[in-house]
């Protein structure tokens, strides 16, 4: 297995982002690059053991806090303006592909509200990409209809306005020893702005209602189970989509992180078959 090695990387506004690099041991052939996108109130480092099996099957793999989260600079669930994640995420795609030789492929991979990110950046088309992976993406953040009129309020009134966003940690998996590790992490926190949660919830439907004229080849894998987010965003996209751009896989009784749940191995199986087939081993 690889170290990771953690640095800053200056966004072009000249704000600090924390990236975590994850190289491909020098013996192993490289196959391309992911950037990963993570979810809303954890961090990058929570996917090292993702990093690492994606190390061991030949790619390199970037991940960045996200802005107003982990290491990197901001309020905790802020967003000072609607395209700021989006902007970072092309600052991160720019910085990768001048480090990739010519002609290897590159990946994104967003879990939850990072795969809410990559996905609008993919649907709007910021950055060129080769393949997208989708881990129980916020297309659907299954608002109830008081969330629906502080929504309709909040970000006008008060746009940077931080409240606790609601989340059940209980059911971000079935492992407690993830449930666990999550509480007790000093990098996670528990923050929304009003202007992040109307980019979420404006997001997610948007990026829907482009699934039928999807290009990029993508794998999208959520949770029959999820209680965090509404798993028929996923569904709406999968049944719109064009089935020879997007694989769609749902794992019905697990939580929403995956990658973290008791029959993890199943989800980085279908990773792996998916990988093999769009970006065959050299």
């Amino acid at each position: 297995m690889s170290d990771s090695t953690l640095s800053t990387f200056t966004a072009s506004d000249g704000d600090n982002l924390a990236l975590q690099e994850w190289p491909p041991a020098e013996d192993t052939a490289l196959r391309g690059a992911v950037v990963l996108v993570h979810g809303l109130g954890e961090h990058a480092g929570r996917y090292d053991h993702v990093a690492q099996r994606l190390n061991s099957w030949g790619f390199a793999v970037r991940g960045y806090d996200q802005y107003g989260h982990g290491e990197s600079g901001g309020v905790r669930g802020g967003l000072p303006d609607d395209d700021r994640l989006l902007e970072d995420l092309a600052d991160l795609v720019d910085s990768t592909r001048m480090r990739l030789p010519d002609g290897a492929p590159l990946l994104l991979l967003g879990h939850s509200m990072g795969g809410l990110v990559a996905g609008r950046f993919v649907a709007q088309g910021r950055r060129p990409v080769d393949g997208l992976v989708l881990s129980s993406p916020a297309l659907d953040p299954g608002l109830n209809p008081l969330q629906k009129l502080l929504l309709a309020v909040v970000p006008r009134v008060a746009p940077n306005l931080t409240v606790g966003n609601g989340l059940d940690s209980s059911y971000i998996s079935h492992d407690p020893a993830v449930v666990a590790a999550y509480r007790a992490d000093p990098l996670v926190h528990d923050r929304i702005s009003g202007r992040l949660a109307r980019f979420i919830a404006d997001g997610g439907p948007a990026t829907v209602a482009q699934a039928a004229r999807w290009q990029v080849p993508t794998l999208l894998m959520y949770a029959g189970a999820d209680r965090l987010v509404n798993p028929a965003g996923s569904r709406a996209f999968a049944a719109a989509a064009p089935p020879d751009r997007v694989t769609s896989r749902c794992f019905d009784n697990l939580y929403h992180e995956l990658f973290n749940e008791l029959d993890r191995e199943r989800v980085f199986e279908v990773l792996k078959a998916w990988l093999d087939v769009q970006f065959p081993p050299v």
